[in-house]
């Protein structure tokens, strides 16, 4: 498969650029990624790059976006923070990827087991990590079961997927209201924003 190329990112909307993650992670479950000549991915994309999604996701080692989406060089911008939360630096890495750049999807995508949520539901502290966690604490205090304090640690998995989740959406709902860039593309239909997370038992991406 060839790099992208101005005229097909173009012709890329934002569903058919969703499409094509979603596929590329149905292939990547299957075992059946599509052929590629990365080295000529280089030489193809060293004058211009043309990428038609950007995924920020964690920087855990088992959640790499270009292999669960199987894609090739050139072909997503990928930003990489753990606990994948957005602040101003990253959405204006996703103002330069959209508006500048021309991807059509913006994908915030979570995962299950994620370290960062299991260190903000345990109220962690470590150096700079400590303000880090504060960014995911919302979505700890968002997830309002169970109850019990000794359940809503990084000891019960359920709740940690769930904080997980929420944290997506707190995500997504901080861009929408940080980013005017953003929020304008999406509302006049030049960008899709969506939320999705990834199962590190299965390798799928399930759409929230």
């Amino acid at each position: 498969m060839i790099a992208h190329t101005k005229q097909t990112q173009a012709a890329m909307t934002p569903d058919t650029a969703l499409q094509s993650l979603i596929d590329g992670n149905k292939r990547f479950v299957t075992n059946t990624q599509v052929s590629r000549d990365l080295r000529q991915q280089v030489a193809d994309t060293s004058t211009g790059q043309f990428p038609f999604a950007t995924v920020l996701h964690c920087i855990d080692s088992r959640v790499s976006a270009e292999l669960v989406f199987d894609q090739g060089i050139g072909d997503l911008f990928s930003i990489r923070i753990a606990g994948n939360f957005v602040n101003t630096d990253i959405l204006g890495s996703m103002e330069f990827a959209t508006k500048l750049a021309g991807t059509k999807v913006v994908v915030i995508l979570g995962h299950t087991a994620c370290g960062a949520v299991k260190g903000a539901c345990d109220h962690a502290t470590l150096g700079n990590l400590t303000g880090m966690l504060d960014k995911i604490a919302p979505a700890v205090t968002a997830v309002t079961e169970p109850t019990d304090a000794s359940m809503r640690t990084s000891g019960n998995i359920d709740f940690v997927n769930q904080v997980a989740i929420k944290n997506v959406h707190l995500a997504i709902d901080n861009l929408r209201a940080m980013s005017p860039v953003l929020s304008e593309m999406e509302a006049s239909g030049q960008i899709k924003v969506v939320g999705a997370m990834y199962d590190i038992k299965t390798g799928e991406v399930s759409l929230l």
